[in-house]
């Protein structure tokens, strides 16, 4: 395995108010994988809500206080990926205009990964030692695998999980309604497609949702709930990290 890089973990907001165990399971595979890691307190929100609604002038003031935190580090790696997209993708485009923070952008974009990516495609990891009792099935987040590639990934390392029987769903790379803001701005038609994502993880007949971005599996662990499932929602790293305990996302307990 490469020499031990030193890696600054993207702590996201949705993860520090919601599912801070997340956190928790990223920082155990980064140094399983041989990886020093570093949680920089200065750093906030990505911008990416603001990029998304055309808030231009917030996202970069979001970002050039992001790019300067985590300049010194080796890599930026973070369990979202959305919020990585964000930085690999749409900075860049930020600043293609603005000949001194561009440079940066690029700069902090081409070392910034998503966790799974990066613990596969940069650090060569394959397996983990975790075990998890249960059936599951993986949703695909749209930003994660459109804009990032991530699809086989995850299903390479939860293949080594003792105990775990993966089963695909239908569709699994259909968006699931969350799209940020979307399900904000179009309720009816974010429902809906939550609900037709329901309904194919309950067709796969399977006890764990498992995915890679958090909003997504809030709103698919909302939804959910609220039908009277009780299939249980965690991040695909808490699995891998053997730290899939207590209560899911959402309220189900394990």
């Amino acid at each position: 395995m490469p020499p031990s890089p030193r890696v600054g973990l993207f702590a996201t907001c949705l993860m520090n108010l919601f599912r801070p165990n997340i956190g928790f399971a990223t920082v155990k595979l980064l140094e399983e994988a041989g990886c020093m890691v570093e949680v920089p307190l200065a750093q906030t929100c990505c911008g990416q809500p603001g990029y998304n609604n055309g808030d231009f002038d917030a996202a970069r003031a979001l970002a050039r206080q992001l790019i300067a935190v985590f300049e010194g580090f080796d890599y930026v790696v973070g369990p979202s990926g959305s919020c990585m997209a964000t930085l690999r993708v749409d900075y860049p485009k930020l600043f293609e205009n603005d000949a001194d923070w561009l440079p940066r952008a690029e700069a902090l974009a081409a070392k910034s990964w998503e966790l799974l990516s990066f613990l596969t495609d940069v650090r060569g990891m394959s397996a983990v030692q975790a075990d998890y009792a249960g059936t599951v099935t993986y949703h695909d987040s749209c930003s994660g695998l459109r804009s990032l590639g991530i699809q086989q990934q995850p299903r390479l390392l939860l293949a080594s999980v003792g105990g775990l029987e993966l089963t695909e769903m239908r569709d699994a790379e259909v968006c699931c309604g969350f799209g940020g803001t979307f399900c904000v701005k179009y309720p009816e038609i974010s429902s809906r497609m939550a609900d037709e994502k329901c309904a194919n993880i309950d067709a796969a007949g399977v006890d764990t949702l498992l995915g890679g971005d958090l909003g997504c599996l809030l709103h698919m662990a909302g939804r959910l709930k609220r039908q009277g499932s009780t299939v249980k929602v965690f991040h695909t790293a808490e699995v891998l990290a053997g730290m899939a305990t207590g209560e899911g996302i959402g309220g189900v307990p394990e």
